[in-house]
Parts: structure tokens; sequence; C-alpha cells
């Protein structure tokens, strides 16, 4: 894989070479869009080792935080979900026949079925956040307690712009 130019070096080519650009231009938010890159290639690579797909980890992960029996509506798991997963309907199915989750009957509505995670699908998800959070764990061992602290309160203050 080809090194990515670094954001220092995007940000001093704009400077000589697109001077209306860099005027506007936000360091924190190219900083912010290629840890996004990296975080997102890492997961992908390492879901991969399981045979998953992010949309796949997304639900399961869904499922799992939401406890016993881990069972959701296909409309709140879409709402619940961390990552947008396009086309829902086709992941359940297949996540289905891989027996990581399967379909019920809604004891509130017979019209609809809701989504469970089988016992499979369970530890597949809890091995996968044992390696996802120990790979973090190492990406961020690069900060103190304190920067840790203060970068989760900078992005949390960040994101509520969003809200």
């Amino acid at each position: 894989m080809a090194k990515l130019e670094s954001v220092d070096s995007i940000l001093q080519t704009t400077k000589i070479n697109w001077s209306e650009a860099y005027d506007g231009i936000s360091p924190s938010i190219l900083r912010l869009v290629r840890a996004h890159h990296f975080i997102r290639s890492d997961l992908e690579n390492l879901l991969s080792n399981y045979q998953l797909q992010g949309a796949d980890f997304g639900i399961l992960a869904t499922l799992r935080r939401n406890g016993a029996p881990y069972c959701l509506s296909p409309t709140a798991l879409y709402h619940s979900l961390l990552f947008s997963s396009g086309g829902l309907t086709k992941v359940i199915n297949r996540m289905g026949q891989a027996g990581l989750i399967e379909r019920i009957d809604n004891p509130d509505d017979k019209r609809s079925k809701l989504v469970q995670l089988t016992q499979k699908g369970k530890e597949l998800v809890d091995a996968v956040i044992i390696e996802l959070h120990k790979n973090e764990k190492k990406k961020l061992s690069v900060l103190s307690k304190n920067e840790i602290q203060q970068l989760d309160t900078l992005l949390n203050k960040l994101l509520s712009s969003w809200k």
C-alpha cells in the first residue's frame, strides 16, 4: 500500500499552490479526516480476519450492547447503529444465513419480525471487540491519560455542533 501524503504536506502544498483554499482550510478537520481513514482501515483489516464487513459488525455490536435477549426491531436496529448501514435488509439476510442472527416473531406485532443475536454471533462479536479495544489502546498509547481525556472532551464538544 502506498504511503499517504502527510497532512502537513497537504497544508504546505495547498498554501503554495492554492492560497484561496488555504485561507479557509482547517488543519484540525484534515487531521480528523486522516485519523478516520486510519481508524476505518484498521477496523476493516480486523473484521476481514473474521470474514465480517463493517455493517455486519455494526449490527452485531448494536444487538450485543442492547443486552439480553439481544433483540431489536429492524427500525430500532437501524437507528441505533454507530455506522450507517445501507441495504439493512440485505445485510440482515446475509448474517442470518451465516447463523450470526435470526429473525423471530415480534410478540407485540404479529406482522413484523425482530432481529436477535445468536450464540454464535454473540461469541464472535465478543472476540472481535476484545481485539478491537486492544488495537485502539495501542494506538492511543502515544497520549497520556490526561491527553486522552482532553481529546474526548474536545471531540464531544465538536460532535455537539452536529446535534
